[in-house]
């Protein structure tokens, strides 16, 4: 079973939730923060790259 895809919305409110900063997330997956952020904000839709892997890794798009 897939596990359910987080909105960017979820994932930010999951993250804030955990007490940690974005910084502290970009880190622990290996992305730079700019990266993390922008795909949170929902500026980057993490189709290709850095931005998939984050986006990813935070729940918000299956592995390709």
């Amino acid at each position: 079973m897939t596990p359910k895809l987080l909105t960017p919305q979820e994932a930010k409110a999951h993250i804030l939730k955990q007490g940690k900063t974005f910084k502290e997330i970009a880190k622990d997956i290996g992305c730079d923060y700019p990266t993390v952020v922008a795909v949170l904000n929902g500026r980057n839709h993490g189709n290709f790259g850095k931005a998939h892997k984050a986006a990813v890794a935070l729940g918000i798009k299956e592995a390709a």
